[in-house]
């Protein structure tokens, strides 16, 4: 009697053991904290204690239960916060980043539902100085006009993502307006990558529709305090690649954002004035790369051309910007690492009309720095940050 006890129990404690390695859940996240000096904000330097200069400051739990035959079932909820002062990030909600929950098969892909990133950020992004995790805010292209920075997820949202078939991905993603002006407030996205040993590319399509005969729907699938320009419509698209040789790896990224109809730009704080109403297209042009000198040790940089034009505005107002950046990076272990970061923008042309009808220059205005006074900005930031 007390062997057969003792055998139950042993094969209750296996089984138990194996029921809960089927399931998991892991705390990850990324703090990134500095002092930063800029030349030139709003008239006057300053000096600023920054955070997410090179990485967003965030946490999230992901979690997966192995339901056999290769499905899972799977969930991530993650928080963006300013480590400065606590208070969090976006447009205030707990899991401003993403909230969701899907399946997942090993054959067939993953699907999800709930507040997701658009296949932009998920395909092209990670190619760009923004989403590698070394240029991030600072290195985003002029109001973040194409989320390759992550600056905004989409809410009401179902995504599919394929599995990797030797080296190739693919997905897409539909925001729900959760209205019943079908068209006002919605979102929808697609995107392909693909690596193969030193290559890897990709491509990424958004689309946002708002109805501008209404009032903004503030339940669909873009919140309004996340969007970095308002429109009625707003395409982004783009391509890129990079190749990594030894130490060294070198990427092309280009999108194009199209907005039809402009209600106003916001994004980091920044407000410029514009002429509502009219369209306006940016092409970006960004060439990017990384040197390992040592394990430890790595030099980074980006340049990218940012090229605008307004519809309705004189030749005067086109507006370009350039923007450089060039960072130092020294890891102290797996998961902690120093920084040193320089970033330079030079812009011109207008993005619209003062209230006497002269046209308005552009000023420069390092995404989420805020603006200069001037057509010249420089930050510079040294930093700390820890992953996990």
């Amino acid at each position: 009697m007390r062997k057969n006890l003792l055998a139950a129990g042993v094969i209750g404690l296996f089984a138990a053991t194996a029921a809960h390695a089927q399931s998991s859940v892991t705390l990850y996240g990324s703090l990134d904290a500095g002092i930063a000096f800029v030349n030139n904000v709003q008239g006057g330097h300053a000096w600023l204690q920054s955070t997410s200069a090179i990485s967003s400051t965030y946490f999230g739990l992901r979690g997966a239960e192995d339901l056999g035959g290769g499905l899972k079932a799977i969930f991530t909820l993650e928080s963006g916060f300013n480590l400065n002062n606590g208070a969090l990030a976006n447009d205030g909600a707990l899991f401003s980043r993403q909230a969701f929950v899907g399946l997942q098969s090993n054959q067939y892909g993953a699907l999800t539902l709930g507040r997701q990133y658009d296949s932009v950020v998920d395909y092209l992004s990670p190619l760009a100085a923004a989403g590698q995790g070394f240029g991030n805010n600072l290195a985003g292209h002029p109001y973040d006009n194409d989320n390759l920075a992550a600056t905004y997820s989409l809410r009401n949202t179902i995504k599919y993502a394929s599995p990797n078939y030797s080296g190739f991905q693919f997905g897409g993603l539909y925001g729900f307006s959760n209205s019943g002006e079908f068209a006002n407030n919605r979102s929808w996205s697609v995107g392909v990558s693909y690596g193969n040993g030193p290559f890897s590319l990709a491509a990424g399509y958004l689309q946002l529709n708002n109805d501008p005969n209404t009032t903004f729907n503030p339940n669909g699938s873009l919140s309004a305090a996340n969007a970095n320009i308002v429109a009625a419509t707003q395409r982004t698209y783009g391509v890129g690649g990079n190749y990594t040789y030894g130490p060294f790896k070198v990427g092309l990224v280009w999108t194009r954002s199209q907005f039809f109809n402009l209600a106003g730009i916001a994004s980091g704080g920044i407000s410029p004035s514009i002429t509502s109403g009219l369209g306006m297209n940016i092409n970006n042009y960004e060439i990017n790369g990384t040197y390992s000198l040592t394990p430890a040790l790595a030099l980074l940089g980006s340049y990218t051309f940012s090229d605008g034009k307004t519809s309705g505005m004189p030749s005067s107002g086109r507006p370009k910007w350039h923007t450089g950046m060039l960072a130092v990076d020294y890891s102290l272990s797996r998961r902690t690492d120093v920084y040193l970061a320089g970033v330079y923008q030079h812009a011109t042309g207008s993005l619209g009309l003062n209230d006497d009808g002269s046209v308005a220059s552009n000023v420069a205005a390092i995404n989420t720095i805020g603006p200069s006074s001037t057509q010249n900005q420089v930050a510079a930031t040294v930093g700390l940050r820890h992953r996990f």
